[in-house]
């Protein structure tokens, strides 16, 4: 497969605090992953955009942001609000323009989402954010159900939401495994889609059923993407931790 070559947006080419931390991470990460980048066009140049991502590696954030920083962009994720008060790390947060999410009443919530949502706005920033919320629990490492996450924000904001799927990485650090240093570079595939139409959802994403039906249509996308990348059809049913839970094991799955 060709290298392909990407045009650094302003942000990555302006110094900030992301050039010290790139000029380490970038070669360590590139002794463990021998990246392939599909689609990389499709992530804006400049200007706010949320990147929706599959997640089935505690160590997949780490290739999910290699690759967003190789086709040009800073990657910033959201990231729990109690990071912000580690010392040191809460300062490195800060510094990389990462936003802070907590967990809140809805109307706390919904005020943050907009607030998070203006912030990329002015300051034309993307950010990262994982829309099943952890780990899949689905056995074959498919996605799981969605939380409206993601949609809400990209709606607050009237900004793009970008579906992405990777594969690969499972090889490096298995979902609840350990890590896997050898062999070196590991192949990982990923690959962007185009941003999800969420135009028909647009004026009404305050109402639940809206959001949840939103965001059934990112992991729609994400889910393709994957098959692609993984030739295989996804699942017709995506896991839901609390159903299959209760299946399985008689209770509901916390």
């Amino acid at each position: 497969m060709a290298r392909q070559r990407f045009r650094a947006s302003e942000e990555k080419s302006r110094p900030s605090f992301f050039w010290p931390l790139a000029a380490v991470a970038v070669p360590l990460l590139s002794l463990l992953i021998k990246l392939e980048i599909r689609g990389g066009e499709r992530l804006p140049r400049e200007g706010a955009y949320v990147l929706a991502p599959n997640h089935y590696s505690e160590v997949d954030p780490l290739a999910v942001a290699l690759a967003v920083w190789k086709i040009g962009r800073a990657p910033r994720f959201m990231a729990k609000e109690s990071l912000f008060r580690v010392p040191v790390l809460g300062w490195i947060l800060r510094s990389t323009g990462m936003i802070p999410v907590a967990r809140q009443s809805s109307a706390a919530s919904a005020r943050q989402t907009l607030a998070a949502s203006e912030q990329l706005v002015t300051h034309g920033r993307g950010v990262i954010v994982y829309p099943e919320g952890s780990l899949t629990r689905d056995p074959e490492l498919w996605p799981m159900r969605g939380k409206t996450g993601a949609v809400r924000l990209a709606l607050e904001g009237d900004i793009p939401v970008i579906p992405m799927a990777h594969w690969g990485v499972q090889q490096i650090m298995p979902r609840y495994g350990k890590l896997r240093v050898w062999p070196l570079r590991r192949r990982v595939q990923v690959i962007i889609g185009e941003p999800t139409d969420l135009s028909a959802f647009r004026d009404r994403q305050h109402q639940p059923a809206v959001l949840a039906e939103a965001t059934d249509l990112l992991m729609a996308d994400i889910s393709a993407l994957l098959s692609e990348l993984r030739s295989e059809p996804a699942p017709a049913e995506r896991w839901n931790p609390s159903v299959h839970g209760q299946k399985e094991t008689g209770r509901l799955d916390p």
